[in-house]
């Protein structure tokens, strides 16, 4: 089940909001338990055990390490919580890309095939996972207070809005709304306005550049024009597929009285690699800077081991979108990005670029990433490339051309417009009268609804991470 379904939109969400509205306060955590559960059970039954095991797992060892006067216990309680929740992670993402490798090294060197094991991802299991773990490290810290009891953090590790892909929510942030949140007719009303702006981005953009994008990147020797069409089709459709759903995510927590973080601040406004991981998925960014950065020794040991933490995070960050070398070469391109751009200043400037050329660059950096990031193979991300510095020509070709579809092409320039106009836009919008702007919320759900009951399968691309 996905939010852009109809048995979501019209069946589990009435329904569960229904139930959740009819039960007392002291028994909405069990509610949001039963209904998420519910939400991700619908998927894979059986995989509802590797939720609740991770869940209590590192509940558990957060207990112990948050109550116990002994360091070394709590030393071990970390150590072991966190290596748990890694070691699920590794095994259901990680074993058939290691024993995958294994394979290619044995068959070099002349020894036999190795059998590679077919493991299902549980959707959804990254994000689990990150959250799991800066659980235990901030209630270890006292940093962040424990969860009143089980049943609340079971309900927060499996948060339905956000547990499939986000964003990433660190308990400390939401251990005050869990105890006490409120829940007023402006708020749900707010949260319904996001949910039918998170939807018409995914239906309306996303999923019309989509086919766009597939054809372009299924090319073997694409044209510069096919090339940059196909980065720039995949380039809108990524930020709209995601920030539309973390859009969604953030609607739904506020029906239900919670407010999310936002993940997502015009990215494609971006100047530097470094303001745009400020803007691009913020959460994610910000859980690296934490758990990861800070811990490896951020800036606090010189310039060169500052290069060499950022440039690590980024690796770490890419391995965790998916298991493949492409994911750890576009975390590598982050990386040295943004270590070169430190080297430059970009601590202690706005940007480090000259103006003239510092959004085209950036742009131009991200997009090369994507490619990387979207393609199968490194193979056939360098096919890309190669496409992009005019190897194969540079027109359209005629047997593409034909191909294109105005509704593509109409997505594709809307989707460029509105993310780089798009705060400028919401400015306007909340100068307008609110009789008007409620007018627009539903007119805007009433057209994303007309989408969803014509189109076709479309699931959203995080998912796999």
């Amino acid at each position: 089940m996905i939010f852009s379904s109809s048995i979501f939109v019209f069946g589990f969400l009435p329904l569960f909001l229904a139930a959740y509205y009819a039960v007392p306060k002291s028994a909405r955590s069990v509610m949001i338990l039963i209904g998420s559960y519910a939400f991700y059970g619908w998927w894979r039954l059986d995989y509802l055990a590797v939720v609740f095991g991770m869940s209590a797992i590192s509940y558990l060892a957060a207990h112990v390490a948050y109550t116990t006067n002994t360091a070394a216990i709590k030393t071990w309680a970390v150590r072991l919580g966190v290596t748990f929740d890694l070691a699920v992670l590794g095994y259901f993402k990680y074993t058939m890309f290691a024993m995958s490798g294994l394979s290619d090294l044995s068959v070099a060197l002349g020894g036999a095939d190795i059998t590679v094991p077919a493991i299902i991802l549980p959707i959804g299991i990254s994000f689990h996972t990150f959250q799991s773990i800066s659980y235990i490290i901030d209630v270890s810290r006292k940093d962040a207070p424990p969860a009143r009891n089980l049943i609340d953090f079971l309900a927060f590790g499996s948060l339905f809005p956000q547990l499939i892909a986000g964003p990433v929510l660190r308990y400390k942030d939401l251990a005050d709304q869990f105890a006490d949140r409120t829940h007023t007719p402006a708020k749900f009303v707010q949260g319904i306005s996001r949910f039918a702006q998170g939807l018409a981005m995914k239906l309306l953009v996303a999923d019309n550049v989509a086919p766009l994008a597939d054809r372009m990147f299924a090319l073997s020797n694409p044209t510069g024009a096919e090339s940059w069409l196909g980065a720039s089709a995949y380039s809108i459709q990524l930020l709209f597929d995601f920030a539309g759903y973390s859009a969604m995510a953030i609607g739904l927590g506020l029906m239900i009285g919670f407010q999310f973080v936002e993940n997502f601040n015009a990215p494609y406004t971006s100047k530097s690699i470094t303001e745009f991981w400020r803007r691009w998925h913020i959460s994610l960014s910000m859980w690296l800077r934490d758990y990861l950065y800070l811990p490896l020794g951020g800036n606090r040991r010189g310039a060169t081991r500052t290069y060499i933490n950022l440039a690590m995070t980024m690796v770490l960050g890419g391995l965790w979108h998916g298991a493949n070398w492409t994911f750890i070469l576009w975390g590598a391109w982050h990386g040295i990005c943004l270590a070169i751009e430190r080297a430059l200043g970009a601590k202690s400037k706005a940007t480090v670029w000259p103006a003239l050329i510092a959004w085209p660059l950036t742009m131009t950096l991200v997009m090369i990433g994507w490619v990387m990031f979207r393609a199968a193979s490194v193979t056939e991300a360098f096919n890309v490339y190669a496409g992009m510095v005019g190897f194969n020509g540079w027109s359209l070709s005629a047997s593409m051309a034909w191909q294109i579809q105005p509704t593509e092409i109409g997505a594709l320039i809307l989707g460029g417009v509105i993310s780089l106009f798009g705060q400028q836009l919401a400015k306007v919008i909340t100068y307008t009268p609110s009789a008007l702007r409620l007018t627009s919320t539903f007119a805007l759900m009433g057209i994303a609804c007309i989408a969803l009951l014509a189109q076709t399968h479309s699931p959203f691309l995080y998912f796999q991470f």
